[in-house]
């Protein structure tokens, strides 16, 4: 097959790993650069030109779309999908897992555990607010934010109150979510590969830090998960539509609950921590499912 890896930076362990495992099946492998890629779109033939040259004759294409470029990240594995190559995740899958708010609703009303949220716009109503998840301690999420970024643990209901007001200030549109504290700083990394969790890793907060993100300097370790855990990761991943994800479990005392479905979730911190060869598995999956065409939204939404 020939793959296009939409990507930002060709050395990252991510898309190395990928343009990697493609090869060595025997693939032709192309990374592209999101932002370099551009489009003709009124056009009765769909193109995409890259570098002076019109990129064509490709089978599947991998999105590793960065959260800063979600919007022209989109605008072009859209352009692909016109054209007929099977994206390994679609673009209005990955535009919905991006939407912090719309992807928790989504995953509501399909009945999936999750933290209590609020999510309010005035400042008046910031008590009440509050006492909807439970007061303080409660988490407050930018959501924009990525890799822990625009994440305060607020101690207090004055704390909270002084946060929610400061981003509200910065007209920054934030949730509000209840403080799972018998997680104690950890959380469960899920890689869902299909209808399958092929790897999953226990990710701990560094002392005094709770967010357990291993760029904010976490630890991972290899965790046995609960056929429970399982049937949720696959479930969030199906409720966004996406073949694969990193779906980030917290343990609870009422059950699993999902904190994030990644559309593209890095595969440095699951090889490493379990062994597996998760590029070779996403590589494999691409061989059994994409096929000219086979888009299921055309592009479409």
């Amino acid at each position: 097959m020939k793959i296009a890896i939409l990507s930002r930076n060709p050395r990252l362990y991510s898309t190395r790993r990928l343009v990697e495992a493609g090869q060595q099946r025997g693939h032709e492998i192309l990374v592209i650069d999101t932002l370099r890629a551009y489009m003709n779109i009124a056009s009765h033939k769909p193109q995409i030109h890259y570098r002076g040259q019109a990129l064509e004759g490709f089978d599947a294409v991998i999105p590793r779309i960065g959260a800063s470029v979600t919007f022209y990240g989109c605008a072009v594995l859209r352009q692909f999908e016109m054209m007929g190559v099977f994206p390994l995740n679609e673009s209005v899958a990955i535009s919905r897992s991006r939407d912090k708010l719309r992807s928790l609703q989504l995953l509501s009303r399909k009945g999936l555990g999750l933290p209590v949220t609020g999510f309010a716009h005035s400042p008046d109503d910031i008590p009440d607010l509050i006492q909807m998840v439970g007061g303080a301690p409660l988490v407050i999420k930018v959501l924009e934010g990525t890799q822990g970024i625009g994440v305060v643990l607020a101690e207090t209901h004055k704390a909270a109150e002084s946060v929610i007001e400061a981003f509200m200030g910065l007209k920054q549109d934030i949730m509000v979510q209840e403080y799972i504290r018998e997680a104690g700083g950890a959380d469960i990394r899920c890689f869902v590969v299909g209808d399958k969790v092929i790897a999953a890793m226990k990710r701990q907060a560094k002392p005094g830090e709770f967010r357990s993100n291993l760029h904010r300097g976490g630890s991972a370790s290899l965790v046995k998960i609960t056929p429970q855990e399982r049937s949720t990761a696959i479930r969030a991943a199906k409720v966004m539509g996406l073949s694969v994800a990193g779906v980030d479990i917290l343990r609870s005392q009422r059950g699993p609950l999902v904190m994030e479905v990644n559309s593209s979730p890095g595969l440095e911190g699951i090889e490493t921590t379990t062994g597996k060869d998760v590029a070779g598995l996403i590589i494999e999956h691409l061989e059994k499912h994409a096929g000219p065409g086979l888009t299921r939204t055309r592009g479409k939404g």
